[in-house]
């Protein structure tokens, strides 16, 4: 190793572009940050130097949240769906140097290019965010609401809840001559004006505050209001037909959707009853029928035992008048 090797690693730590955001928050990027130092260190990089890169790197890492404040590219926040994209990014390049096994100067040299790349990388998912998401002070919303409707001005943006910092939100109706009033203030990101006329349109403002005295939304609604909605009102359920020239009119009484369903529930409720008491009488046919055979042959076997007895007595008769 060379000995102006301590020297390369400050300046190429040095060269580092400002970035934003706290990647390092991240727990998967500590605990890489942590394997990179006890795992990898050791068989890849002198140990004097361990400490003095272990920190630059963190350093470095850490200055991501120093992004320079720009209207077109990073206004100081950014939501974590942004910071989980950065922070993989991050470990995914980390890992493919580890991977590469590289040791000595080699190794610092990549790794600081890395670090380097990954700020750029933040600082156009910081850019896509404010572009999509943030909206920033040149932000408008332009609203139409029609008259005797509530009126609803929205200044909530996704990121505010999951913001520190942040503080109460203010609206103000704007006058033509650049006056404005203050029409409310507090936690709600809403302002809702109910039953609204023509003298509610025009322009209103929305400022989010921050404890730092400087606004962290700005948003400028202009508010139409339309003419009152006309309401149309549904056709009778009567409908009058005429068919042809000359001839009569007939009406037809149309059975509401409730109607059919009721006279659907009676046509199976009588179905149902019909077809149970059928089932009773065919039982009852079965059961008198039954019944009936047995009542005739108790009958036929009557009338055989009669007939028999009644020749029997002639011929005891006989045979009496025979003997004497």
């Amino acid at each position: 190793m060379r000995p102006n090797f301590a020297l390369l690693l400050a300046a190429l730590a040095g060269c580092l572009l400002p970035a934003g955001g706290c990647i390092i928050c991240n727990s998967e990027v500590q605990l890489a940050l942590k394997s990179l130092e006890k795992d990898y260190l050791p068989g890849h990089l002198d140990a004097k130097y361990h400490k003095n890169l272990t920190k630059r790197v963190e350093q470095t890492i850490e200055n991501f949240k120093e992004l320079p404040f720009k209207e077109d590219s990073f206004m100081g926040v950014i939501d974590e769906d942004t910071l989980t994209k950065a922070s993989w990014s991050f470990l995914k390049d980390l890992k493919r140097i580890t991977d590469s096994d590289v040791k000595g100067e080699l190794f610092v040299k990549e790794l600081f290019w890395m670090l380097h790349l990954q700020k750029e990388a933040f600082a156009t998912f910081a850019a896509q965010f404010q572009k999509h998401n943030y909206c920033p002070n040149t932000c408008e919303h332009r609203v139409e609401v029609y008259e005797m409707e509530d009126m609803i001005l929205d200044c909530e943006l996704n990121w505010h809840r999951a913001s520190e910092g942040l503080t109460d939100y203010s609206f103000y109706r704007v006058w033509g001559n650049n006056t404005e009033t203050l029409v409310s203030e507090g936690k709600d990101p809403t302002l809702t004006k109910p039953m609204v006329g023509p003298e509610d349109a025009g322009n209103y403002r929305c400022e989010l505050g921050s404890v730092n005295s400087s606004p962290a939304t700005i948003i400028h609604f202009h508010v139409t209001v339309l003419p009152k909605k006309v309401v149309e009102e549904e056709p009778s359920p009567t409908v009058v037909t005429t068919q042809g020239k000359g001839t009569s009119e007939w009406s037809t009484l149309l059975p509401s959707p409730k109607a059919e369903n009721m006279l659907e529930d009676r046509l199976a409720g009588l179905l149902l009853w019909g077809s149970l008491l059928l089932l009773i009488v065919v039982a009852l046919a079965i059961l008198c029928q039954k019944t009936v055979i047995d009542f005739i042959k108790s009958s036929l076997s009557g009338l055989g035992s009669g007939a028999a007895e009644h020749r029997q007595v002639p011929e005891k008769e006989a045979a009496d008048s025979e003997t004497q």
